[in-house]
C-alpha cells in the first residue's frame, strides 16, 4: 500500500514528465523510431518516410531533438550538401522504451481480419 499523498505531489517533478517533455509532439516519436530502425537517415529520406510533413516542421523537430542531445546531425563538406541524422548515445538509451511501445502496439493492435475497437468491420 502506497503512502503517497497527491496533494503533496507535482507531475512536473516526475521522471515521466521529463521524458514526455523530450519525446512528445506530433513528429518526435516518429523521427526517433525512424532513426532507431534505419540510421543514418538523410532529411529527404525521413520526410518521405514520414509522409505528409512540411520541411519547416521536420527541420524544427530535428533541431529540438538535437538540442536535447537525442540525435546527432552530421554535415559533410560536399556540394550539394549532405546531412545525416543518427541517434546519440542518449538517444540510443531511449530504444528500450521505444521498443516496449512497439511491442505493446504489436500485441494490442487489432488483427487486420478482426473487428476494430469501434465495432466496425
Amino acid at each position: 500500500m502506497s503512502n503517497k499523498v497527491i496533494s503533496e505531489a507535482s507531475f512536473m517533478d516526475t521522471g515521466y514528465s521529463y521524458t514526455l517533455s523530450l519525446i512528445s509532439g506530433k513528429y518526435k516519436p516518429i523521427v526517433l523510431y525512424c532513426l532507431m530502425e534505419y540510421e543514418p537517415v538523410r532529411f529527404n529520406e525521413m520526410r518521405r518516410y514520414m509522409g505528409n510533413v512540411a520541411d519547416k516542421t521536420l527541420s524544427q523537430t530535428l533541431k529540438e531533438l538535437e538540442r536535447d542531445d537525442l540525435i546527432h546531425r552530421e554535415m559533410y563538406p560536399e556540394i550539394p550538401p549532405k546531412v545525416e541524422y543518427t541517434l546519440t548515445e542518449r538517444g540510443h538509451s531511449l530504444v528500450r522504451v521505444l521498443d516496449q511501445l512497439c511491442l505493446w502496439g504489436e500485441e494490442n493492435r487489432p488483427d487486420q481480419n478482426s473487428v476494430n475497437p469501434a465495432g466496425e468491420p
